[in-house]
């Protein structure tokens, strides 16, 4: 189809799945649609505003039920959230981290912290995560299992850990993920950032992992402003979280002990009350996103020259943003003028993120085949995707 008669389709669809564009529409906005504003206050009018807090207490509790774990810890960011779930989970300078090229760059920038190195490969097409079968390809050909675990025989490094990221809100398969981390004795460390809410095998994103962090930040389906947490079944690994996340102070009625280096990412209780009023939404702005996402799906059906990313089978998707995908051999010329003419029609519409090698500071890592990865990155177009939309049009 020319790139012009495609981009005029695309966007008399977007008029029909979530109305005119009146005034710009954005990716993902935020929505106050509960009590927040009278928990904020209630926080302002007792002086509970920073870092400890009930509300902070609540929120912790609230994440991890949602997540199907039995701890959770709230901080400051879902960057900081992935750094602490990878210490905590036996990380340590030096180490390769094996995680997806085709991911935000929050996963390797928490890997750097560390003083570990991230480790890029493939994605699966059917998920747009971690390809489980494409790693263990990988790892056969280069890794090498010896008394301290698997060694990337090309550095010499040990490789600790893998950190699949649930792109979208899509589940990685988990089922196929944990094989491959068994066989070669790999941590999993779940990058759910994008995943509350969404379930694999009707099990929630968040509890397949030994750890794992998410975002509450300003455009994610449930905010507190900016915020995260780290969520685990594992009591002495959520008790060090919450330790190094909170100084790593020792208790005490007036003290000032800390006992290592620590870290100060405590959630402040002003953005832990935002979080608690929204998360007593999420299943209702779950539901009308994924109500939101059938409409796309429905109406872009028999688009010549794209589709709608569906949930992988065994998944029920959050579908926190709503993905075009492109048809096989598209350029990024074709992309990028999809891309511009979806926006000035007014509607908000993003590629998705560079290839982490292709940054330059990530240049030196270790990085598998990425045939997958690379044909992904030059067909995907997000679209309007806030639960709000649902009922808009």
């Amino acid at each position: 189809m020319p790139r012009t008669a495609l981009l005029h389709d695309v966007v008399a669809r977007l008029r029909h799945v979530i109305g005119a564009a009146d005034s710009f529409i954005p990716l993902h906005a935020p929505e106050f649609l509960g009590s927040e504003r009278e928990l904020v206050t209630q926080c302002i009018d007792t002086g509970w505003v920073s870092s400890v807090g009930s509300f902070v207490d609540q929120f912790e509790r609230d994440v991890a039920a949602a997540c199907g774990t039995a701890f959770g810890v709230a901080v400051v960011n879902g960057t900081a959230a992935l750094e602490v779930a990878m210490r905590v989970a036996g990380v340590v300078a030096g180490d390769e981290v094996l995680m997806p090229a085709l991911t935000f760059v929050a996963t390797a920038n928490a890997a750097y912290h560390l003083g570990a190195v991230p480790h890029f490969i493939d994605s699966a097409p059917d998920t747009l995560g971690v390809d489980p079968g494409a790693l263990r390809a990988h790892l056969l050909r280069i890794g090498r299992v010896g008394p301290d675990g698997l060694i990337n025989a090309e550095t010499g490094r040990r490789i600790s850990c893998v950190v699949p990221m649930h792109v979208f809100g899509h589940p990685v398969d988990m089922e196929g993920l944990a094989a491959v981390a068994e066989e070669f004795g790999l941590v999993i460390v779940e990058d759910a950032a994008e995943g509350l809410g969404s379930l694999w095998q009707g099990r929630q994103l968040g509890s397949f992992g030994t750890v794992a962090a998410l975002s509450f930040n300003g455009n994610k389906i449930v905010t507190t402003g900016g915020g995260g947490a780290i969520v685990t079944n594992n009591e002495s690994m959520a008790r060090r979280a919450k330790h190094l996340t909170t100084t790593a102070k020792v208790p005490h009625r007036w003290a000032f002990d800390h006992d290592e280096c620590g870290y100060n990412y405590r959630l402040p209780n002003l953005n832990a009350a935002l979080g608690v009023a929204q998360m007593a939404q999420l299943g209702d702005r779950v539901a009308k996103k994924r109500r939101l996402a059938q409409r796309y799906i429905d109406r872009f059906a028999d688009l010549n020259g794209a589709n709608i990313f569906a949930e992988p089978k065994g998944a029920q998707s959050n579908y926190w943003l709503n993905t075009l995908i492109l048809a096989p051999g598209t350029d990024e010329t074709t992309r990028d003028q999809l891309l511009d003419g979806i926006n000035a029609a007014g509607y908000m519409a993003r590629p998705i993120w560079s290839l982490m090698p292709s940054l330059p500071f990530n240049a030196h890592c270790p990085c598998a085949p990425l045939p997958v990865a690379e044909d992904l990155e030059r067909r995907i177009i997000n679209l309007p995707s806030s639960a709000m939309l649902a009922d808009r049009a």
